[in-house]
C-alpha cells in the first residue's frame, strides 16, 4: 500500500478502498467493538485484522484504548465526513457539466 500522509483524504480512500476495512467501519459504526469481535466475522489471523486496523487508525477513522487485556476500538467519523463532502463537490461539479451538455444536446433536437 502507498504510504499516504496521517489523516488525509488519500489515506482514509485507500483505507476504505479495502472491503475488510469498509466492514470494519460499517461494525464500528453500530458501537465501539474489541478487536476480537472486528476479527469474527472474518477467516483472517489476529495479525492480519491488526494490520487492517492500522490503516484504519493511520486514515484516523479508528482509534483505539485497552482496558486490561481487551483491545477496544471506536469508529472516528470526522474523516468520512471530508470524504463526503469531497465526493459532494465533484458530484456537483459533473451533474452540472453533465446537465449543461443535456441541454446543449437538447437544443439540437426538433420539437416533437
Amino acid at each position: 500500500m502507498a504510504k499516504y500522509e496521517r489523516g488525509s483524504l488519500d489515506a482514509v480512500f485507500a483505507a476504505l478502498s479495502d472491503p475488510t476495512r469498509r466492514a470494519m467501519t460499517e461494525r464500528l459504526a453500530r458501537g465501539d467493538a474489541s478487536v476480537s469481535e472486528l476479527a469474527a466475522p472474518f477467516d483472517l489471523s489476529l495479525p492480519s485484522v491488526t494490520k487492517h486496523l492500522a490503516v484504519l487508525e493511520h486514515a484516523t477513522l479508528v482509534e483505539h484504548w485497552k482496558e486490561g487485556r481487551v483491545r477496544w476500538c471506536r469508529l472516528v467519523p470526522g474523516p468520512l465526513d471530508d470524504a463526503d463532502a469531497w465526493i459532494d463537490h465533484h458530484r456537483a461539479f459533473w451533474r452540472e457539466r453533465f446537465d449543461g451538455l443535456r441541454a446543449y444536446l437538447r437544443e439540437g433536437e426538433p420539437d416533437a
